[in-house]
C-alpha cells in the first residue's frame, strides 16, 4: 500500500483496504489448512449435540437443539440508508447472529462448538458416551465435568459464550476479561456461575495471562480465540446454514446475482470462519468484506503490511480504544490472516460515532436492537458504492449482525438516544 493509505490508517481515518492477493477460489482453497470435510465433521457434530442442547437450553426445542439465526430483509431500514446517499442495488437482509441462543452473540456458534469439542473428547476417553448414543446423557454428568476447568480470554462475546455453556455441562468455567467488556457482561456470567477475572490492560493481555494460567493447570483446557482451527470451523457451518436459508428465501446465488457480506471483525475468527464457510458454498460468486474500528484496525494492518499477527495498531500510532467493545483487539489471529489471505476481498474501516447512528436506524425502521459492535457492518454495506466509483452492482447483500440481543434495556436505551433515536 502506498503512503498515503498508511498516513489515514495512522491518523485514523476511514479507509477501505482491496485485497490485491485475492485468487479464484477453486486455486487457492487446496493451499487452504482446512477443508470442506472439516466442516463437515463440525455440523454433524453439533447435530449429534442437539438432544444435550434441548435438555440444557430449553429455549432451543423449537429448533430441535440447533443454534441458528433467523436471515431477515430490512427494506425500510435500506430505504433511509438510501435516502442519505448513494448506496448498491439488490436486496439487503440482516444475519441475525445477534440473536443467537444461549449467548446472544456470533460467538455462540465457534465459542460453543469448541466446549462441545472437547466435552466429546473427555466423554469419549473417559468411558461416559459413544458416538452412536444420545448425547442428552451428558447432562447427568455434571460431576464428572466438574472436575475440569475451562478457560478463555475476551472482551466480552466469547467470553460470554464460553463461560454459560461450560457452566452449563457442570465445568469449572474461567473467563478472563479485559478492560475493554463491558461490566453488564461480567454480571451476567457471574450470575451463571462463570469466575471472572478482571485486567485493566488490553484484550491481548486477558488472553496471554489465561492461556498461561491453563497451561499450568493439566485439568484446563484454553479456548485460544487467535489460534483455535475449532472455534474457525464452528463458525464455518453457518455456510451450509444460510444456503438453506437464501433458498427458502427463494435467492439464488450466481456469477449474475452474487452474494456481498459484511461481518465485523476483531481478531478475526468468527469473521474468517463465516467466510470460508461462505466461498466453500458459493466460490467465486460471494464477496466477503470485514469491518473494523478505525483505532483497532487489527486485521487490515496485518493482512495490508503482509505481517499478519506479527504487528499491533499501536505500531501504527493508535489506540486500539473503541466503543465497539468486541473488536477492540490490538493484533490479528495470525492462522485467520493466514487463511483470508487469497480469500476475503477486502476490510472498511468505521468511526465510533457512525455506529451508533445505524443502531438507530435499524431500530427505528425495522425494530430490532443490535448492539454496537454489530452495527459495523453497516459501514462496509453503506461505503462500498463510494469506495468501488460508483460500480454498478446486483446482487444480494447481507449485514451480519454478531451480537447485542442480551443487552440490558437501560444499556440499549443509552445507545439508542446516543444514535438519535427512543427505545418505545
Amino acid at each position: 500500500m502506498d503512503d498515503k493509505f498508511w498516513k489515514q490508517v495512522r491518523a485514523a481515518e476511514e479507509v477501505f483496504w482491496e485485497n490485491s492477493h485475492m485468487e479464484p477460489y477453486k486455486i487457492c482453497r487446496d493451499n487452504l489448512c482446512v477443508n470442506g470435510a472439516m466442516i463437515k465433521d463440525a455440523s454433524e457434530r453439533l447435530d449429534r449435540f442437539a438432544p444435550l442442547i434441548q435438555k440444557l437450553f430449553p429455549e432451543t426445542k423449537e429448533s430441535g437443539g440447533i443454534i441458528e439465526s433467523p436471515l431477515i430483509e430490512i427494506e425500510n431500514t435500506r430505504a433511509e440508508l438510501e435516502n442519505c446517499g448513494e448506496l448498491p442495488s439488490g436486496r439487503l437482509f440482516l444475519k441475525c447472529d445477534s440473536h443467537l441462543a444461549i449467548a446472544g452473540s456470533v460467538k455462540a456458534r465457534g465459542g460453543i462448538y469448541e466446549v462441545l469439542k472437547h466435552t466429546e473428547e473427555l466423554a469419549f476417553q473417559n468411558g461416559l458416551l459413544k458416538e452412536e448414543e444420545d448425547y442428552g446423557k451428558l447432562a447427568e454428568n455434571r460431576k464428572f465435568f466438574s472436575r475440569y476447568k475451562m478457560q478463555v480470554g475476551s472482551t466480552g462475546n466469547l467470553g460470554m459464550s464460553i463461560g454459560i455453556m461450560s457452566a452449563a455441562l457442570g465445568y469449572q468455567a474461567i473467563v478472563h476479561m479485559s478492560a475493554d467488556a463491558k461490566q453488564w457482561k461480567k454480571e451476567l456470567l457471574r450470575s451463571k456461575g462463570v469466575i471472572v477475572k478482571e485486567y485493566e490492560e488490553e484484550y491481548s493481555r486477558a488472553v496471554c495471562e489465561g492461556r498461561k494460567l491453563s497451561e499450568q493447570d493439566p485439568d484446563s483446557y484454553f479456548v485460544d480465540d487467535e489460534h483455535s482451527k475449532d472455534l474457525f470451523l464452528g463458525y464455518a457451518v453457518a455456510g451450509e446454514r444460510l444456503k438453506h436459508q437464501l433458498m427458502e428465501q427463494g435467492i439464488e446465488v450466481s456469477r449474475e446475482n452474487p452474494l456481498y457480506v459484511y461481518i465485523p471483525c476483531g481478531v478475526g475468527g468468527a469473521p474468517g470462519g463465516i467466510t470460508y464457510g461462505l466461498k466453500e458454498i458459493w466460490g467465486d460468486n460471494v464477496h466477503c468484506f470485514f469491518v473494523e474500528p478505525v483505532q483497532s484496525p487489527c486485521m487490515l494492518v496485518g493482512m495490508a503490511s503482509g505481517k499478519g499477527n506479527g504487528v499491533s495498531v499501536q505500531d501504527y500510532g493508535l489506540t486500539g480504544k473503541t466503543d465497539a467493545d468486541g473488536l477492540a483487539v490490538q493484533r490479528a489471529s495470525g492462522f485467520v490472516a493466514q487463511v483470508m489471505e487469497h480469500v476475503l476481498e477486502g476490510i472498511f474501516t468505521v468511526r465510533d460515532e457512525r455506529l451508533y447512528r445505524y443502531m438507530a436506524i435499524l431500530y427505528r425502521n425495522d425494530g430490532i436492537v443490535i448492539e454496537p459492535s454489530a452495527c459495523a457492518a453497516f459501514a462496509g454495506y453503506a461505503d462500498y458504492c463510494r469506495t468501488h466509483d460508483r460500480r454498478p452492482m446486483k446482487g444480494t447483500h447481507i449485514i451480519w449482525a454478531t451480537g447485542g440481543s442480551l443487552m440490558p434495556e437501560e444499556t440499549v436505551k443509552a445507545f439508542l438516544k446516543k444514535g438519535g433515536a427512543e427505545q418505545e
